[in-house]
């Protein structure tokens, strides 16, 4: 009978770290913009850094927060190939309060 005990605090200490895990997953979640992505596949994606930010996915969320005024701070992007699709992309998916960003070549 003294063999029960320690399995039968073991499953429960287990029954209770699954729940307490599932319910962190549930309401600790992190949404992230779903237009990083996108934006990030129409960069050049040499991550050289030669824009100021790390590399292109940190670019491309500054583009969606605003920091960045002008596309041609990332210095192996092409104007034809990679701004204007971005910009293209931009007016077809504003932001979540609607705005759009204000950004230029």
């Amino acid at each position: 009978m003294a063999i029960f005990y320690p399995l039968l605090i073991l499953g429960l200490l287990g029954i209770f770290m699954g729940v307490v895990l599932s319910l962190a997953n549930k309401y600790l979640a992190v949404v992230e913009d779903p237009r990083i992505d996108d934006i990030e596949a129409l960069l050049p994606n040499y991550n050289c850094g030669a824009c100021g930010t790390p590399g292109c996915r940190a670019f491309a969320v500054a583009i969606l927060k605003g920091e960045v005024e002008n596309l041609r701070k990332c210095k192996p992007g092409k104007v034809d190939k990679h701004f204007n699709p971005i910009l293209e992309y931009l007016k077809d998916h504003p932001n979540p309060d609607g705005t759009y960003n204000n950004i230029k070549i």
